[in-house]
């Protein structure tokens, strides 16, 4: 007789809903360590691809042109503060729903808040395109326009990867993330390489977002007749906008502020500080989305939460000292190699090595933030935004130098560092005198 996976065996006495339970509960680990191990392969593709676009327009445009591309970039990924945080936002409430029905009804409701959001940040940036082109030292205005239709996508985008990875098709999810770095480097290689220039790298951005928003399909589980369910959660979604809106700032807006404020050579070379700072950024945190689902789940036991946090952290830890002993020992080599000779400056290298350790302390910072993000709701998110519009305070006051801008930033990430760190001093300190 064959064995039917959905029948239920009845036993006698109260264990056995306890004993169902388990069985329901027994395939959420493999599930979990697939996804997981999915999605980091797919994060691993991606940061190599987009890296490999930041170096094809590197050494297509050359170093003042490159500056005005990095720009544009650090425009999408201020963008992206939305689209993560409506991703975060529709996964977690798809997956809360228990019906098809109710998955449904979540993610077509936030996805029509997400296209009114979208559109109107596309229509202001194309407004504005005339003014923020000025501003940023560059001299059309379409490029700009070019990039606000991306951008009415890119937030769409962000709740059509939620409705994925909230039922758990993290393989389609993969392939999402991969096909838009894929498109944006296959298009901006042949966009330069026949003349279009600055419009052909920010075309290409925009390609990749709506390539992106049409495949893969979205899932027959999320087609059903909607039917009313789980509402997302005011508190959670603030959360992470806040949360997002933060990191976005103090991960980008320096390259805008010195775009504005330095000559185009001088701009472009720290664009180039900055990739490398955002691909040790990027490494980092793959670990952090690995640790959070875990630490949500964690059991509440002590020995077991400090083991959640401890790894990730000592991982971080890790990956920032791989990247600090790179460009500490081989600064020119590091700039010659990716960037070509264009980007060798006497005294270069000292500036990208301060870059590099601002950027790893924010990187351990993160992963003190989500690891209560996971846990709670955490108030944390808030001083991170303040510490973000330090950043575009100071940098407004300080800039006389490159050395000022990255001294600054040094500053407040070590600022950042301490002020999360004490809550877990301090409990750490507390546990230790109460099992005394």
């Amino acid at each position: 007789m064959s064995a039917n996976p959905d029948s239920v065996v009845v036993l006698p006495g109260r264990d056995v809903r306890g004993l169902a339970r388990v069985l329901q509960l027994a395939p959420r680990p493999n599930k979990l360590i697939g996804g997981s191990l999915v999605m980091l392969a797919g994060s691993m593709m991606v940061s190599v691809l987009n890296f490999g676009y930041n170096i094809v327009v590197a050494r297509m445009l050359g170093k003042e042109l490159f500056a005005q591309a990095a720009a544009f970039v650090t425009l999408q990924l201020i963008v992206s503060a939305a689209t993560l945080s409506v991703q975060m936002v529709c996964a977690k409430f798809v997956a809360r729903n228990a019906t098809d029905e109710h998955k449904t009804f979540a993610y077509k409701s936030l996805m029509r808040r997400s296209w009114f959001i979208g559109i109107s940040v596309g229509l202001v940036m194309a407004l504005i395109s005339r003014p923020s082109s000025t501003w940023l030292n560059i001299s059309s205005a379409l490029p700009m326009v070019l990039l606000s239709i991306g951008m009415a996508f890119y937030i769409p985008l962000g709740v059509k990867r939620g409705g994925l990875q909230g039922t758990c098709r993290f393989r389609q999810l993969a392939i999402n993330y991969v096909l838009e770095t894929v498109v944006k480097m296959v298009a901006a290689i042949v966009l330069l390489a026949t003349g279009f220039g600055l419009e052909g790298a920010v075309l290409a951005i925009t390609l990749s977002v709506v390539a992106a928003y049409f495949y893969p399909l979205v899932p027959q589980q999320l087609r059903k007749q909607p039917e009313r369910g789980i509402p997302a959660s005011f508190g959670e979604g603030v959360q992470a906008i806040i949360f997002f809106v933060g990191q976005v700032i103090i991960n980008n807006v320096d390259i805008l502020m010195v775009n504005h404020f330095f000559k185009a050579d001088v701009a472009g070379l720290y664009a180039a500080f900055a990739l490398i700072g955002r691909v040790l950024y990027i490494a980092s945190w793959q670990v952090v989305s690995a640790m959070f689902p875990i630490a949500a789940a964690a059991n509440p036991d002590e020995k077991e939460s400090w083991t959640v946090l401890a790894v990730p952290l000592a991982m971080v830890t890790g990956i920032s000292l791989c990247f600090i002993a790179l460009v500490g020992f081989f600064p020119d080599s590091v700039l010659h190699v990716l960037f070509g000779a264009k980007f060798q400056i006497a005294g270069a290298s000292n500036l990208l090595l301060l870059r590099t350790l601002a950027t790893a302390g924010y990187a351990l910072s993160v992963v003190l933030i989500t690891y209560e993000m996971s846990r709670r709701i955490a108030n944390i998110g808030w001083f991170q935004l303040f510490i973000a519009g330090l950043v575009v305070a100071g940098i407004a006051v300080f800039h006389n130098t490159l050395l000022q801008v990255i001294v600054l930033q040094q500053v407040l990430m070590a600022v950042l560092f301490l002020v999360v760190t004490v809550p877990f001093i301090r409990a750490r300190f507390l546990s230790r005198r109460t099992a005394a």
